[in-house]
């Protein structure tokens, strides 16, 4: 098939990518030059693993193009994606300017009937207003599709070649079995494609978000419990998670959640709530909880050193929002270095992949360290804030040697607390009474 992705951002270009690497002519469409100038030379604008190898061979194979010729991509394409920035307002309202503008000009670009399909994360009545667009600025026939991605940073290629699912919203059978047709090589294990009505569609991904938050929030608030109790919320979390019913994906105590989705969905979903007159106690609950587990972290730094941090350093391992990305939107990283700035501290920081990223946030305010180990000399404690794998088994010998004072404050429980005590540093965690 020929299909126009239209942004090239996190979701386009992992879609547009995919979706060439099954065999399609894809044209991955974006009004930045120097961003599809780059891309064309292989130069990604995000770490994902796999994605920059299979960027490379789709464009030598020929299959994926980048341009910024919006008319032509329409024209030569049945299929026109919309996977463009909906940037959030503060009371969690989208802004669908760049959703609009885009339909306008699909619309005045068509030459022959297309599926219009809104990847990007939209709330409910957006495919609605798009195709009153479309229909305003068209004498032709087309179909407007909700088809959220649901995308795992750091897994997002494997995602997406290996979906456990396809939702498709639409209306028309015709535009159903063409989006059917376009997923079908992703699915030959067996795993559903989901037919149903577009709004329905543009729920469940909102639904879906709010859920995994809300187990997220809900397994750190069992582990402050526990703190106080005297329980191990590890333990606690491993007897939960046997329960069939519960299961054990995203109940990891730690410092909440953050990135691009959840803290924004989250929001969408208590803006659509409030405008249609809905309770939603639940859904302001989790925002709250994982608000305050943040402080939780911070509260255990000035419990352990006062809360006049000046003349004090911390190393910092792990500033992206999670595993196996460079992306820090809503990192819980930022909010805790900024309160330790505030308080007079000093920071020296390391992360795999999102060091760059930190730069245009913190600027010249901290350190940024050649390595891990780098990051600890004659600091007064280890700060670990994401769980990547290459700090899940350091030298502790070496930590020991090169922190000014033995002590390692966990965000994300990666250590065996019997293990730091018998190697004499002192290791603080969540949900545990050590």
């Amino acid at each position: 098939m020929r299909i126009c992705m239209i942004g090239t951002g996190y979701v386009g270009l992992v879609a547009g990518t995919c979706l060439a690497e099954m065999g399609n002519e894809v044209i991955c469409v974006d009004k930045d030059i120097k961003k599809l100038a780059n891309l064309k030379k292989g130069i990604i604008p995000i770490y994902e693993p796999g994605l920059e190898e299979l960027i490379k061979v789709n464009v030598l194979e020929g299959r994926l193009i980048f341009s910024d010729d919006l008319d032509k991509a329409v024209k030569s394409s049945l299929i026109c994606i919309i996977a463009v920035g909906t940037p959030q307002g503060e009371d969690g309202s989208a802004d669908l300017s760049a959703v609009y503008q885009v339909a306008e000009s699909i619309a005045k670009s068509m030459n022959e009937y297309k599926v219009i399909v809104d990847k990007s994360t939209v709330p409910v009545g957006t495919a609605q207003k798009v195709a009153e667009i479309i229909k305003n600025n068209t004498k032709f026939e087309f179909d407007v599709v909700s088809n959220p991605e649901f995308l795992k940073q750091g897994a997002a290629v494997e995602d997406f070649l290996k979906p456990d699912r396809v939702i498709i919203g639409s209306n028309s059978k015709k535009a159903s079995e063409i989006m059917q047709d376009l997923y079908s090589p992703f699915l030959r294990t067996g795993n559903p494609v989901i037919l149903m009505d577009v709004k329905s569609a543009e729920m469940t991904k909102y639904a879906a978000n709010s859920f995994l938050a809300a187990k997220i929030s809900y397994i750190n608030e069992i582990a402050n419990i526990c703190e106080k109790v005297g329980a191990d919320v590890e333990m606690v979390r491993v007897g939960m998670c046997s329960d069939s019913r519960i299961g054990s994906k995203f109940l990891f105590p730690g410092l909440g959640y953050g990135g691009s989705c959840f803290p924004k969905d989250v929001k969408a979903m208590i803006k659509t709530a409030k405008v249609f007159g809905c309770e939603h106690k639940m859904l302001s609950s989790i925002e709250d909880t994982n608000k305050e587990q943040r402080k939780v972290f911070i509260e255990k730094i000035f419990n352990k050193f006062g809360q006049n941090l000046a003349g004090k350093t911390f190393a910092i391992w792990g500033l992206s929002f999670k595993p196996k990305t460079n992306d820090m939107r809503e990192s819980p990283a930022i909010t805790i270095i900024e309160v330790l700035l505030a308080h007079g501290a000093k920071i020296a920081a390391f992360d795999p992949k999102a060091m760059e990223t930190a730069k245009t946030i913190f600027s010249n305010k901290i350190h940024y360290a050649k390595n891990a180990y780098d990051a600890l000399k004659n600091a007064d404690g280890l700060l670990l804030l994401t769980e990547w794998n290459e700090f899940r088994r350091p030298d502790f010998d070496k930590i020991k040697s090169l922190l000014k004072t033995p002590v390692i404050i966990d965000g994300r429980n990666l250590y065996d607390p019997k293990r730091l005590k018998f190697k004499e540093i002192e290791y603080i965690c969540i949900g545990k009474s050590i």
